[in-house]
């Protein structure tokens, strides 16, 4: 058609509007197709923001979440997997609460446990072919294992004080948990339950242990040395006193290190006492930084 023709400039204009509009499209489509495959920029955590509890996941680099479990029923306690794309949760989507897996994405849903106690706070071992929770199937809260798949169950702790909170050290040869006996405390135990290590004191609560990616750090709140709970650093190596690393009069939880371990993340009230939020912070303490902004409850991050 001869450049002369207004039908030709109709059309020339027509496609130049159009073109940055396409260009935008698919700019949010593919952020979409990737915010549920890159874990190292990446959070998953939970919200009520919808009505009722459910998994979320966040590319705080770029401000993007998404719902992953849109159930009517509760889902929490989310946890991924070290690889990026597997993510264990804790569900009362039939009628109980119990573990449960997805893919990265939210799709391929699969229920692990089938007891009539309560089973919740997955998290995974660092090469994916087990799984520790917590249930009070025993009578008490104890930690427990499974193969990914659900298969052979078997108890880790098996005591009649409450033990909560497992997280499996990067490098499979340690599970940290809190247990109450006088005052909630972080111990550390192999795998078959042996060599149990006592790491805080019972003077405070000592609450929610983070591994770092190296194995040497935990991260842990704690109200042993402040009126309110802030998150402290332990190094399992060489002891001594534990590094203070928030300082707010909110109360600051669920840390969580970043991929590369450059970064914490955390949940915190610090910017309502009635609502929760998701920060993140160098792993020095310095930089803190609002990555949530809702109505709704946003807690418990996991990498």
């Amino acid at each position: 058609m001869h450049p002369a023709n207004p039908i030709w400039w109709l059309t020339r204009r027509v496609t130049l509007l159009l073109m940055p509009l396409s260009l935008f499209t698919m700019t949010v489509l593919m952020g979409l197709a990737r915010l549920d495959s890159s874990p190292n920029n990446s959070v998953i955590f939970a919200s009520n923001r919808d009505g009722n509890d459910e998994i979320y996941t966040l590319d705080y680099t770029r401000g993007l979440d998404r719902n992953l479990t849109r159930t009517a029923q509760w889902d929490f306690a989310p946890a991924r997997s070290r690889d990026g794309t597997q993510i264990a949760f804790a569900s009362l989507r039939d009628g109980n609460q119990e573990i449960y897996v997805m893919n990265a994405d939210g799709g391929h849903v699969r229920r692990l446990t089938n007891d009539p106690a309560r089973d919740t706070e997955p998290t995974w071992s660092p090469d994916g072919s087990q799984i520790a929770f917590t249930s009070d199937r025993s009578g008490y809260w104890d930690i427990f294992i499974m193969n990914a798949d659900g298969s052979n169950l078997h108890a880790l702790t098996n005591t009649p004080i409450d033990d909560h909170s497992p997280t499996w050290s990067p490098d499979g040869s340690r599970i940290a948990f809190i247990s109450y006996f006088r005052n909630w405390a972080i111990y550390t135990a192999k795998p078959d339950g042996t060599d149990l290590r006592l790491w805080t004191d019972q003077r405070g609560r000592s609450l929610e242990p983070a591994w770092s990616a190296d194995g040497r750090y935990l991260l842990y709140t704690t109200d042993r040395f402040v009126r309110n709970f802030e998150i402290f650093r332990l190094d399992t190596e060489l002891g001594g006193t534990p590094m203070r690393l928030s300082d707010d009069p909110g109360w600051d939880a669920n840390p969580t290190w970043s991929a590369d371990g450059q970064q914490i993340i955390f949940d915190s009230t610090r910017a309502s006492s009635d609502n929760r939020e998701l920060y993140i912070m160098d792993a020095d303490g310095q930089n803190v930084r609002r990555l949530t902004y809702h109505d709704g409850r946003d807690s418990d991050p996991s990498m």
